[in-house]
């Protein structure tokens, strides 16, 4: 029997209990990795075997979910492992990452899944649900094996960092998924619009005589996707939506009864085109940053209001970190050759924190993207702290300060535009199945 936890004073959280879910301030029991009780402690729970937490001006969240991760292993274990990743979750708060197939060799095959799911059983750290590629090898010309690929545990497919063009492709691919209701998760981006556009365009890419690449290279792929999902009755999620016109094509599709799902980055949602404008120390000259580079890229400022505004009315389901490390080889060269991408793990909450101190967001609309809905999203039966739930959740501090510095990360990797920021919000505590 697994030793007991009883978290005192703590506000709960969560948006899974009821229309309006649960935010009081109470007491919460773990035991044998359940939740055993929420309110008045059983006698039992002041034994010796009983960890006791204060949770006096802390929040407890089920665990947080995250639907969009790049853990570099296998075949580039010097960016990235499933062990250190998923250690860096845990001091993210996420105890599930979904980590995408863009692997070497890429996930496309059941032998690979496998190998995923064993490493992570082995590090021990945050749960790891396995996404497989739509196509062999990314390359957008045969599909990869699906049905075995679910057998051996995958939860969705996505070809995540290539757009699969081949509409009749895609149109294949989500039929077979419609079968099993898994869903296809879309990079949402057309290559003819966007290859040698390494950002948005607009003001800053005409400025430096850089190629820009349209709202449109999203708009159109977009449209494309919620056509084929309606055709197939497929579930379709367009991943790291990035455009006001992609999420006003989502948002209308919803209404339409297309089975359509999007995810949102902090990125996306704090950063525009004009801060990969970096100024010198000197002030006196100014170039493009590749800590900002993104795919997509960063927008502006219109559509990150738009984003902002469809995440608080809930037409943006989930916020996910996309975290993509790289090494300072891939990142610390000419903007246009740059890696696309930056890690967010380790800073997601407390940056996404900054939106509810700011009035943008509640704690409850912020709770359902990061908990409920991905793990509706993936079939899992988290994202809740019912009594009898599964023992998964997140201690929260939002008043303590944090500096986010990457010599403290668990990341193998340190890409990231947000190193130094000072901020608030610290995870204090995490439990999986009950285990702290």
């Amino acid at each position: 029997m697994s030793r007991s936890t009883l978290i005192k004073n703590v506000r709960l959280i969560d948006a899974s209990r009821g229309p309006e879910g649960t935010d009081k301030i109470t007491d919460i029991g773990f035991e044998n990795g359940a939740v055993k009780f929420i309110g008045e402690p059983p006698s039992h729970f002041f034994s010796e075997s009983c960890d006791v937490v204060d949770g006096t001006g802390k929040i407890l969240f089920p665990g947080l979910i995250d639907v969009h991760v790049h853990l570099r292993e296998p075949g580039q274990s010097h960016k990235e492992t499933i062990a250190t990743g998923t250690q860096a979750a845990l001091r993210g708060g996420f105890t599930t990452v979904a980590v995408m197939a863009n692997t070497l060799p890429v996930n496309d095959s059941p032998e690979i899944t496998q190998w995923i799911l064993d490493r992570a059983r082995e590090a021990n750290g945050a749960r790891v649900e396995v996404i497989g590629a739509v196509t062999r090898g990314l390359k957008g010309e045969h599909l990869a094996e699906l049905g075995l690929m679910r057998k051996a545990g995958a939860r969705a497919f996505s070809d995540d960092g290539h757009p699969v063009m081949n509409s009749k492709l895609m149109r294949a691919a989500m039929g077979y998924a419609a079968m099993w209701d898994m869903p296809i998760i879309s990079h949402a981006e057309d290559l003819n619009l966007s290859t040698g556009a390494p950002m948005n365009e607009g003001e800053v890419s005409a400025l430096y005589g850089v190629r820009g690449q349209p709202n449109a290279s999203e708009e159109i792929m977009v449209a494309r996707e919620i056509a084929l999902a309606r055709d197939t009755g497929a579930r379709i999620h367009i991943a790291h939506l990035s455009t006001r016109e992609g999420l006003a094509q989502v948002t209308r599709a919803r209404e339409d009864g297309v089975r359509v799902t999007c995810e949102v980055t902090p990125h996306h949602l704090l950063l525009t085109d004009l801060t990969v404008c970096h100024h010198s120390t000197d002030s006196k000259s100014c170039g493009l940053d590749s800590a900002h580079k993104m795919a997509p890229p960063l927008r502006s400022e219109a559509d990150r209001q738009a984003l902002l505004e469809g995440l608080a009315q809930g037409h943006i389901d989930m916020i996910a970190s996309d975290h993509a490390p790289h090494g300072c080889l891939d990142k610390e060269t000419a903007f246009e050759i740059a890696a696309n991408g930056i890690i967010g793990l380790e800073t997601t909450l407390p940056l996404m924190a900054q939106l509810v101190r700011d009035g943008v967001l509640s704690w409850m609309r912020l709770c359902d993207a990061m908990t409920v809905r991905p793990a509706k999203f993936l079939g899992l039966d988290r994202g809740s702290l019912g009594v009898g739930a599964v023992a998964d959740a997140t201690l929260f501090d939002p008043h303590a300060p944090v500096y986010l510095d990457p010599g403290h990360w668990a990341s193998i990797s340190k890409n990231s535009p947000f190193v130094q920021q000072k901020t608030q919000g610290r995870v204090m505590q995490v439990w999986v199945g009950g285990e702290t």
